[in-house]
């Protein structure tokens, strides 16, 4: 079954929340294109997103997140999965606002730490404290920017798609093309 989205849908929330898993199972489910930010941004740049951070520090790396995310916000709608600290730039967040429907999808510290199978690939994890003390300070951002929330806890990628899929079609976003 082929659907259409009325506008790009953007996944924010932690690493480990399952926001790349649950936007390819939706695209698969839906007949939707979908596309990982961090993989389209290192095509894109010819570099990891690890090498990245290392090479050119933080900020650099924020500052070409949002123009991907500007990129991806002018195409055909789309399910996008956003870098988990996409949510830090005000310039983001307007962004997503203005220009999609944002789901954030919740995941505890210890949650996302047994989802995730290589912390190496991921600058910003080093422990659970440090992974605790990020999600304390993102949460308000990934809130603020949320049109949708959705905890992950416990739950499957296919019990989360069919949960972000029923709340996409009650909103009008999602809906079965004739």
């Amino acid at each position: 079954m082929v659907s259409e989205l009325a506008k790009p849908v953007f996944f924010v929330g932690f690493m480990g929340a399952g926001k790349t898993s649950v936007a390819r199972k939706l695209a698969r489910t839906c007949g939707i294109a979908s596309v990982d930010m961090d993989t389209y941004l290192e095509r894109r740049e010819g570099k990891r997103v690890r090498e990245l951070f290392a090479e050119a520090g933080e900020d650099a790396f924020r500052a070409i997140e949002t123009d991907v995310l500007r990129e991806l916000a002018e195409k055909e709608p789309l399910l996008v999965s956003c870098g988990g600290g996409a949510v830090l730039r005000p310039e983001n967040r307007a962004i997503l606002a203005e220009r999609g429907y944002v789901v954030y999808l919740q995941v505890t510290a210890d949650e996302a730490a047994s989802r995730i199978s290589d912390v190496s690939t991921r600058p910003l994890f080093r422990d659970l404290d440090t992974a605790r003390a990020t999600i304390e300070a993102r949460l308000p951002l990934y809130e603020d920017v949320a049109d949708a929330v959705v905890d992950t806890s416990g739950k499957s990628v296919a019990a989360i798609a069919r949960e972000v899929r029923g709340v996409l079609e009650r909103e009008g976003i999602l809906w079965q093309r004739k």
